[in-house]
C-alpha cells in the first residue's frame, strides 16, 4: 500500500447547503464579503490567479462534477505529488486565520470514488468530511 496520501484543506464545519467548504470556498467568501484588509486581498488575488493559471478547474471538463445529484459528496483533493500547489495554500491558511475561520487539513490514502482527475487533483465522490486515521 503506498504512503502517499491525497490533501484536502476545509471547513471542519457543514455548510447550510450540507457541504464542508474547502479552503478555496472559505477565503472567497471572505473577499466576496468585502472582509480582506488590501494587503490580504492583494495576496488572494495573486494566489488565485496562480491556482487559475496552474490548476484545471475539474467544472470545465465535467460541469456536473460537483452536481450534488450526480455526485453527491463530491469534493477536490490535491495529489500528494502536487507540491508547489500544497505550499502555495499556505497564505489562504493565514487569510483564514486571520478571520477566525477554521480550515483544517484531512489526509487520505483512498478519499472515495473519483470521477475527476488531473495532474494536480482529483475530485472523489464520498461521506463530505472523511479522512483516514
Amino acid at each position: 500500500m503506498s504512503s502517499l496520501r491525497y490533501v484536502r484543506f476545509q471547513s471542519p464545519v457543514r455548510s447550510p447547503r450540507g457541504r464542508y467548504p474547502g479552503v478555496f470556498g472559505l477565503a472567497n467568501a471572505l473577499a466576496r464579503e468585502g472582509r480582506l484588509l488590501p494587503g490580504e486581498y492583494a495576496l488572494w488575488r495573486v494566489s488565485n490567479d496562480w491556482y487559475d493559471a496552474h490548476l484545471p478547474d475539474p467544472s470545465k471538463t465535467d460541469p456536473t462534477v460537483y452536481d450534488p445529484v450526480v455526485n453527491p459528496g463530491a469534493a477536490a483533493w490535491f495529489r500528494p505529488t502536487a507540491t508547489e500547489a500544497l505550499a502555495r495554500v499556505a497564505p489562504y491558511l493565514r487569510i483564514l486565520r486571520d478571520h477566525g475561520v477554521s480550515c483544517v487539513r484531512l489526509e487520505s490514502a483512498s478519499p472515495g470514488p473519483i470521477v475527476h482527475a488531473d495532474a494536480y487533483q482529483v475530485v472523489a465522490v464520498g461521506p463530505p468530511g472523511r479522512a483516514d486515521p
